[in-house]
Parts: C-alpha cells; structure tokens; sequence
C-alpha cells in the first residue's frame, strides 16, 4: 500500500513509553503512518504543520501547553484538523474541556489497540465518534434553543448536513461549487444561530434538535 493511501498519525504525549505503545500497535496495520511525534502542545503545533497529518493523537495533560489548549490552538488555525484526545483520565472536567477546544473524539488510554484503530479509522472518515459519557457531558452543557430560535436558511440546512457527514470546508466548497470563503461564512452563520462556537457542538446539537438526519 503506498503511503498516499495510508492514514498519517501524528502521536502527541509526554511519555516516552506510551508514544512507543502506540507505535507498536501502529506496525499490525499497513494503512496506519505514523508520520510525526511531540512531547507537549508547543512541540505538536510546530511538528503539524511541518507534516500535516490525518489525524492527531492528542495528550490532555501535558507540560507547557497542555492537550485542550494546543487543540485549540490548532482548530483555531487550522479548522478541519482532526483530533482525538487521548488521556488516562475519565473525567468529566477533561471530557468537557477537550470536547469544547475542538476534539473529534474522546478516548481513555487504557482501549485496545484495535479500538483505537477503529476510532482513527472512523475519524479519518468523517465520523464522530464519542463514548457515550462524553456524548452525555457534551449535550448537557450545549444551550438548548428552542425551534422558533433555530432559523436556519436552505443553503445553511444544506451545509449543516454535509458537516454533520463529516465533509471538510474543502470538501463541502467541491460539493456545493461555493467558494471556500462562502462556506466559512455560511458555517460562522450556523454556529451563530445554534448558540454554539465548535462544529462538533454544532454536530451534536443538530443531531439532538433533529434538524439534520444521521448520515448513512
């Protein structure tokens, strides 16, 4: 398999040992490269946009800059980057946190090397995938507007969907033939009137208030 077609895995942690783990399981699947590898948010930003990776395994408690805020850091320049927060702790706090920063997904460190595999591989796909507390935590702090206050316009309703599908600004310009600008001023439209300042909020949200259907 050419390197092309393999999903490329940037691995953000302070332990030595665990960023090894990792790459030990990494070797029993042929579309998975590891491409890059920081110890801290400071090392992650500059190590991303050196190698642009698929996906980002990100650490949440780091030294000087920790995981939440590099995340944040990183969606704030880079948008359709794809992060999934990678920690040891179950906490509701964290989960919130890393959630709101921009973080796809939220998974503990003790998963299986295929779990973590599968989640690499749905994200990569343009799924949302989060354990079912971290869907919890993530609805009950979303601002629950009412219908008659979720106005959205046709082309707006349209975007939404296709974020939802987990298609990049990039992506959703091809489809609809709109200019990357138009798009970014459609989607800071429909964070706008959803009340919400993440597209994973807005994902949730929309699927909550059902004004999009799940994909597929």
């Amino acid at each position: 398999m050419g390197e092309k077609n393999k999903i490329k895995v940037m691995i953000v942690d302070d332990h030595p040992l665990v960023r090894h783990g990792i790459n030990t399981v990494f070797k029993a699947y042929e579309d998975i490269l590891p491409v890059a590898e920081a110890e801290n948010g400071k090392e992650a930003i500059e190590m991303y946009e050196k190698h642009l990776p698929d996906i980002v395994l990100m650490d949440i408690m780091m030294p000087m800059i920790d995981g939440v805020e590099a995340t944040e850091l990183l969606v704030k320049k880079w948008p359709d980057i794809k992060i999934i927060a990678l920690t040891s702790f179950n906490d509701s706090d964290l989960i919130k946190k890393a959630l709101k920063a921009g973080a796809i997904s939220y998974i503990i460190k003790n998963v299986s090397g295929a779990k973590l595999v599968k989640t690499i591989k749905d994200v990569h796909n343009g799924k949302f995938v989060l354990s079912s507390q971290a869907t919890k935590i993530l609805l009950s702090e979303l601002r629950e507007p009412t219908d008659e206050n979720i106005k959205l316009t046709e082309r707006e309703k349209e975007i939404l969907t296709l974020i939802v599908e987990g298609l990049s600004n990039k992506d959703i310009s091809k489809r609809l033939f709109l200019s990357i600008s138009t798009v970014q001023f459609h989607i800071s439209n429909i964070l706008s009137k959803l009340g919400v300042s993440k597209r994973t909020e807005a994902v949730y949200l929309a699927l909550k208030q059902k004004l999009v259907k799940l994909p597929g």
